[in-house]
């Protein structure tokens, strides 16, 4: 059987002459890249840097010479002034040593300073009423009047009043803090008066003066 293909198209017949071509041109541009010659730019094209150097200026050390200071002037040696016993001597200071019945002395008065105690508010034990507040409440039941006056007219209400606890328990400096009427505060004032002493209160076991409020309630039945 014959072949198709025309004779004259047959393209490996070129093979070898398109790769021989080939090596050729790559020769040519590998010797034209080895002969091209490169010229640096020299530095004189750039410029010139011009560097000023400059002289520290140099500061000479100057010393001062202090002169030193004078000595000290001598002292004058001390003169002693020795005065014979009949040499009288002005200003003699006679100092009287003798004092009679008719000397006045004078006398000079000590006065004593007198530290308060203080009174404390509130402290470690509180002073309590003889029994507690169950006894405080019921001794006032038991001793408060209500002043007839004050019942008639219709006055009522809660009376404030302050006293101080003794280091022994007793009642003292009694005052009305906050009143209703002078019928009630007087009779407030009488009751609280009246107290037994109390247990008194204490600071670091000590016992103390402390200021203590009571309300008393006036209620009209």
């Amino acid at each position: 059987m014959e072949p198709k293909k025309n004779p004259n198209a047959d393209l490996e017949k070129l093979r070898s002459t398109v790769l021989l071509g080939g090596l050729v041109v790559s020769l040519l541009i590998v010797f034209a890249m080895i002969n091209f010659k490169f010229y640096d730019v020299q530095a004189s094209e750039l410029g010139q840097l011009v560097v000023e150097q400059v002289e520290e200026e140099i500061i000479p050390i100057t010393e001062q010479n202090t002169p030193p200071p004078p000595p000290p002037p001598p002292s004058a040696p001390e003169v002693l002034e020795i005065v014979e016993d009949d040499v009288e001597i002005e200003q003699e200071v006679e100092i009287d040593t003798e004092a009679d019945a008719e000397t006045v002395v004078e006398t000079f008065e000590v006065v004593e300073e007198v530290v308060e105690e203080e009174i404390f508010t509130i402290v470690e034990d509180m002073p309590s009423f003889p029994g507690g507040d169950a006894a405080l409440f019921k001794y006032l039941g038991e001793n408060v009047s209500y002043p007839p006056a004050a019942k008639a007219n219709g006055i009522a209400g809660k009376v404030y009043v302050n006293f101080t606890v003794a280091k022994d328990g007793s009642i003292t400096d009694v005052k009305i803090i906050r009143g209703v009427h002078e019928l009630l505060d007087k009779e407030a004032i009488r009751v609280v008066k009246s107290f037994p002493k109390w247990k008194p209160g204490k600071q670091r076991g000590k016992a103390v003066k402390v200021s203590y409020n009571l309300p008393i309630t006036f209620v009209l039945k």
